[in-house]
């Protein structure tokens, strides 16, 4: 099992597309920002200081969206041990009524800031993330 971590997003005028709900664009946003915001609130000060995540791949589901003022939630779990520099992460929005929306798979590179090189993905690194 894994440790899930989970944020709110609400609609707003500027993520609405002529369509009328949110644009597949903004999906793909939340999706970073959620992955941020679980490094910031679980990941050790000295490991945040020292690296970075970029993606290498995004795979998206589309299932169904939401409309100006209405809220999706976020959940997102690393699903497995790392890879070298690589790690998976997996994300899930809903709708109120706790239908999926948008699932996503990405798979994420870690990077040294200093020498923005990538960095194999150290177990101390990972374990916060994970459930022993």
């Amino acid at each position: 099992m894994t440790r899930r971590f989970t944020k709110t997003f609400t609609a707003a005028p500027e993520h609405i597309d002529e369509l009328g709900h949110v644009n597949n664009s903004v999906w793909v946003q939340w999706i970073q920002n959620l992955a941020t915001a679980h490094w910031e609130a679980v990941a050790a000060a000295e490991h945040r200081e020292q690296f970075f995540w970029v993606v290498t791949r995004h795979e998206i589901d589309y299932r169904g969206n939401i409309a100006e003022g209405e809220i999706a939630t976020g959940e997102t779990w690393i699903p497995g041990e790392p890879r070298g520099a690589q790690s998976v992460r997996h994300v899930e929005f809903t709708d109120a009524d706790g239908k999926t929306l948008v699932s996503a798979q990405t798979t994420w590179a870690m990077l040294d800031k200093q020498s923005q090189r990538l960095a194999r993905v150290r177990r101390e690194v990972i374990a916060p993330f994970l459930e022993s």
